[in-house]
């Protein structure tokens, strides 16, 4: 119930106190935001396991996630596939970081990323790329949405670093 009452009032404005939520990530574990208090999260949303765009984006994070870590930020993936869906895409691409499975679509209708997008000549309703910045005390301070994956973990990295 809690869920649904937070997925209502959409995260809408960057300086906003993200509301508290929980969701089911790989690794069998459960994220809590209140679980990253003083760290730094950089929230990812992207359409599909093992699709190119996505599979590109995830390597990029994984390959920056060193700096990401000396910056006191944590990165967390979102999609809407399934948890072993996630196993697998995390296992291939030796992510370091959790992904969240929101099937249900709770996180994506909290920051407002389900969109209708024209895939080969038909409507179909899936997440917009899109990447958020929470600060240590539970801000959004950034976001990007629309996202084109050339450049873009390198300028959330820049943001991230500018924060300290």
């Amino acid at each position: 119930m809690e869920q649904e009452h937070a997925a209502a009032e959409a995260v809408s404005a960057v300086g906003k106190t993200v509301p508290e939520f929980s969701a089911a990530m790989t690794g069998e574990q459960t994220f809590q935001l209140s679980d990253y208090k003083g760290k730094k999260i950089v929230l990812y949303f992207y359409p599909k396991d093992n699709t190119p765009g996505c599979t590109t984006e995830g390597i990029q994070f994984r390959d920056l996630y060193p700096q990401f870590q000396a910056a006191n930020a944590e990165i967390v993936g979102v999609s809407r596939d399934s948890l072993r869906s996630h196993e697998g895409f995390k296992a291939k691409l030796d992510l370091p970081f959790p992904l969240i499975s929101d099937p249900g679509e709770e996180l994506c209708n909290l920051f407002n990323v389900m969109k209708i997008k024209n895939m080969y000549g038909k409507k179909v309703r899936g997440i917009e790329r899109s990447t958020f910045v929470i600060d240590e005390s539970g801000r959004l301070v950034k976001e990007w949405r629309g996202v084109k994956v050339p450049g873009h973990i390198d300028e959330v990295l820049e943001f991230v670093k500018a924060l300290a």
